[in-house]
């Protein structure tokens, strides 16, 4: 008898003609999703059937004559759970999970209503990584002021969008160019006044959030605190001496290179014994 009213519900969705995506239900990964199945009040279902769509079609659940069914072969087994007001619970979600599933459901009248919905996976946006980078001093910038970009970076993950966020303040408010790559690098000139403002970089994607935050003044080094070095000092030490380094042991090779191929030869000729001369033989008539 079940057979026989599977096999209806499946004759019944071959005659339908197809139905458009519906609405779209946002999950993220590890966590569940619940696919509500919805029906006029005076819809009184007697059978149904969950599908899904994609990459191929398998059977997840049936509700036949108030008997519920799970235990069906498909890549949800194990994830499913079909409550008693149809709606299909899915769990714990994996990235590949995404995909159009589908409903039939069949009333005590014969009347027959399908509903299509789209579910859309996203990862859990991790915590983001922000850099910061000292630009070099114009002519026309104060003596007092440090312009910085700070970069933000979130790993592995699409689909997600960048925002900042100044300390003290709902929105960053900045002009258009300063921001850069999508809103992934901030630039801002930094005074005397802002030591201890601290920027945040929010990361989202439509179900999830992460931020980290930096006081940017910090990586600042206009003057180096007595008894340290700044890494602009260190620079100026670092990078003539590798030159002079280089360049002496370029001269060194030029150098020593002709003359160290010239000895070897004069004492490759005095290990060598002289040629004697082999005295010519001639035949007697």
């Amino acid at each position: 008898m079940v057979m026989r009213s599977l096999w209806s519900l499946l004759l019944w969705k071959a005659l339908l003609p197809a139905v458009a995506a519906g609405a779209q239900v946002l999950s993220k990964v590890g966590g569940s999703v619940l696919l509500m199945a919805e029906h006029s009040p005076g819809f009184h279902v007697r059978e149904a059937i969950w599908l899904s769509l994609w990459p191929s079609e398998e059977l997840l659940a049936t509700f036949f004559r108030g008997s519920l069914e799970t235990l069906y072969h498909s890549r949800f087994l194990g994830r499913v759970q079909l409550h008693s007001n149809l709606s299909l619970e899915l769990g714990p979600l994996e990235t590949g999970d995404s995909g159009n599933f589908s409903v039939l459901m069949v009333d005590t009248e014969g009347r027959a209503r399908t509903q299509t919905l789209q579910l859309k996976v996203y990862d859990a946006v991790p915590r983001p990584v922000v850099q910061v980078f000292i630009a070099a001093a114009g002519v026309a910038q104060s003596p007092k002021t440090c312009q910085v970009f700070l970069s933000c970076w979130a790993p592995n993950i699409s689909d997600i969008t960048y925002s900042w966020r100044r300390q003290g303040t709902v929105d960053l408010g900045a002009e258009p160019h300063s921001l850069f790559t999508d809103g992934q690098v901030l630039s801002v000139s930094l005074g005397p006044g802002d030591k201890s403002v601290s920027y945040s970089c929010i990361v989202s994607n439509p179900v999830s959030w992460d931020l980290a935050t930096v006081t940017p003044w910090e990586s600042c080094s206009h003057e180096a605190a007595p008894g340290k070095t700044s890494y602009k000092d260190m620079l100026l030490v670092v990078v003539p001496l590798s030159l002079l380094l280089t360049l002496v042991g370029l001269f060194s090779a030029w150098h020593w290179g002709p003359c160290s191929a010239k000895k070897k030869k004069d004492i490759r000729a005095d290990r060598e014994p002289p040629e004697t001369e082999s005295p010519l033989v001639q035949d007697l008539p």
